[in-house]
């Protein structure tokens, strides 16, 4: 038996609304603990793992481990039906072949139910070794999507202990915004070694759609390596993404990105 009343119900409608624009049909996996999915983009480019602490629910009920497959855009459909004050709450047996979702009105007044159809998805668990990020960068989430608003194709990030550039070229122009470590209210920048590389924007413009979910979302960055796109909100959880980055195949001088898994 799982039973789950989120405390933030806008909070919850933002991530499941965030973390459908890069996939759609995934696992999510209840424990003692909490809930977490981690998932590959139909590319397998881009990865996002996400955890909601326990304690971000009242009550929280797990009799044991479940994994239950769902298709995040219909769940986001129903959880769209609720108001953000109103008190939800997820209820699944053990071999329900349904996950019921029941909103009840601040006053009272108005209780609507919903029942999701669970679905078999043959999803491996994927392991995220734990990296040692040279580069780490804070800056608010609204400036983050901006940036990535503004440009196109593929975007080079460098980041020095003097700041953070973004730099793209297109067809016909180019541009870059750079955030400097003396603006201490806008960024706040943790440089072992200097990092620079090249991501898809397309991915990056889906992770800063959740930007809603934090004021700031924080960048891992190091040479060779996917980049973390990471959002957290305080100690109910975090929403966190990951993209290869571009790299030349010297071969055939063709360029690529590179495959996650």
């Amino acid at each position: 038996m799982f039973e789950a009343r989120p405390n933030d119900t806008s909070l919850m409608k933002k991530i499941i609304a965030s973390v459908k624009e890069l996939v759609s049909e995934v696992n999510l996996d209840f424990t003692e603990s909490g809930i977490s999915l981690q998932a590959l983009d139909s590319a397998h480019v881009a990865l996002v793992s996400m955890l909601l602490f326990k304690e971000g629910f009242e009550p929280y009920r797990c009799d044991r481990g479940l994994t239950l497959g769902v298709n995040l855009s219909s769940l986001n459909r129903i959880l769209s039906c609720a108001e953000s004050d109103d008190i939800i709450t997820f209820t699944c047996d053990d071999t329900a072949d349904f996950m019921n979702l029941k909103f009840e009105s601040k006053d009272g007044n108005k209780v609507s139910e919903y029942q999701l159809r669970l679905m078999d998805i043959d999803q491996e668990h994927l392991a995220i070794p734990e990296q040692q990020y040279p580069c780490v960068v804070s800056l608010p989430s609204n400036e983050f999507s901006k940036i990535c608003r503004d440009n196109s194709n593929f975007v080079q990030i460098i980041v020095t202990k003097g700041g953070i550039k973004f730099s793209t070229t297109g067809e016909t122009t180019k541009g870059n915004v750079t955030l400097k470590s003396t603006d201490s209210e806008i960024i706040s920048l943790n440089v072992k070694k200097p990092v620079e590389n090249e991501f898809s924007l397309k991915h990056l413009l889906q992770f800063a759609k959740s930007q809603a979910l934090s004021d700031h979302v924080t960048l891992h960055l190091a040479i060779d390596l996917p980049i973390m796109v990471e959002y957290n909100f305080e100690a109910a959880g975090y929403v966190k993404y990951f993209l290869a980055p571009k790299l030349s195949d010297v071969g055939n001088g063709e360029e690529h990105e590179e495959d996650e898994d």
